[in-house]
């Protein structure tokens, strides 16, 4: 029987969206699977570490501002810029991504794609990022960089994380001290968003779960070592002052497809009550200020909608009933072949009619399409209005606590 890491980092070159990168060759995946195994938990300094350069010289830190006040000054335009976050490769400024920001004004940015430049050569990447959206509202930069094969930020300065596997079999006060230590080379390097940890649980024998258990993703087969595991991941990045995003509710543990790369992927097990949506509710009970939504559909849910485009789901069950009240931000929508059924611009407004409040897109050049399509339909239809500015308002808050308003 093939190895398993070999079988994954196969399975590596079809991710996108979450857990998009540039394919890897042979070689790499090779040199890769290696460096997993010998990887410890505990994070090792670099024997030079990388120094950011400052983006400005001034002392005196610009005035804050309120989202409250931020939000009064914007065009309902602006207002739908901040509903979307588009990619950039994650080693070098794209002229797409840049024209996005300006043109469009997105206010999100994924660095995308496996990068082997230091934190400082990354830091100067998400600088001129910084510097092409408005001074006021700055913009936030994620990434994946979870461990293991899914780990976009390589290069000198940052520590190779091992996989969620391997995590979850160290003790969750190590865990939190070594992300936090990663964490900080994430923030050193401009990334004020990790879109992670992993809260999906893949049962033991369950067979192939290609988006999660086929790539070492998880933190364990039971909601119990995944919440351990998974909120200790969580208070590393807010230790070091970096937002969290949990993922891909409510659960990509128990599926047979991968959404980025196959259509009608379902999971016909899982429930409004299920013990595999604790780990989520742990985490928003902890006050996480960000949620992924799956786009697989759940049959015994909503067995008509795709979870990111399901109101039941997104504001029933996330909302409504877990309690988040932070920022819901989708799987990829811009490449996803699960949603390929609809346009870009139908997909945007399918998240957001559902309760949703940030976009995320690996092609950036449908920035203008997803941001017309909500603007049109706001301007036509007052309700829908009301989610935009809802939606809006809950990303300037996020911004406001992670101070990007000024």
């Amino acid at each position: 029987m093939p190895d398993r890491r070999w079988i994954a980092a196969a399975a590596l070159l079809m991710l996108a969206g979450c857990s998009t990168g540039a394919p890897m060759d042979a070689t790499t995946s090779a040199n890769n699977s290696s460096a997993i195994k010998s990887t410890s938990i505990h994070p090792t300094a670099p024997t030079s570490t990388p120094r950011t350069t400052p983006a400005t010289t001034s002392t005196t830190p610009p005035a804050s501002r309120t989202a409250a006040q931020v939000f009064a000054a914007m065009s309902e335009a602006q207002r739908v810029g901040q509903l979307l976050m588009v990619d950039c490769p994650s080693g070098y400024v794209a002229d797409a991504t840049v024209a996005a920001i300006t043109r469009d004004g997105v206010g999100s940015v994924i660095l995308d794609g496996t990068s082997d430049k230091s934190v400082s050569q990354t830091a100067a990447i998400t600088a001129a990022l910084q510097q092409s959206a408005p001074a006021s509202v700055q913009l936030f930069v994620s990434t994946d960089q979870e461990g293991g094969l899914v780990q976009r930020l390589q290069g000198p300065g940052f520590t190779r994380i091992p996989s969620a596997v391997d995590q979850g079999q160290t003790d969750p006060v190590d865990l939190r001290t070594a992300t936090a230590a990663w964490a900080t080379q994430l923030k050193a390097a401009g990334v004020n968003v990790d879109l992670g940890p992993v809260l999906d649980t893949v049962p033991t024998g369950g067979g192939s779960n290609p988006p999660i258990g086929d790539l070492d993703r998880e933190y364990g087969s039971t909601p119990a070592v995944v919440t351990s595991h998974g909120l200790a991941v969580l208070s590393g990045l807010t230790d070091a002052g970096v937002d969290a995003t949990v993922k891909h509710f409510p659960g990509l543990g128990r599926v047979a497809g991968n959404t980025d790369t196959t259509s009608g992927v379902k999971d016909t097990i899982t429930t409004r009550i299920d013990p595999y949506l604790a780990p989520f509710a742990a985490a928003i009970k902890a006050g996480v200020p960000f949620v992924m939504m799956s786009t697989a559909i759940y049959t015994r849910i909503d067995p008509n909608n795709p979870a990111a485009f399901s109101r039941t789901i997104l504001t029933g069950l996330l909302r409504n009933t877990l309690g988040f009240t932070g920022v819901v931000i989708s799987d990829d929508l811009g490449a996803a072949a699960q949603v390929a059924y609809l346009s870009p611009g139908q997909r945007a407004v399918a998240f957001v009619a559902a309760g949703g409040d940030m976009v995320l897109t690996v092609d950036a050049t449908l920035a203008p399409e997803m941001t017309a399509a909500l603007l049109t339909k706001a301007n036509a239809d007052p309700a829908f209005k009301a989610l935009v500015d809802a939606a809006a308002r809950r990303v300037l808050q996020a911004k406001q606590a992670r101070g990007l308003l000024h």
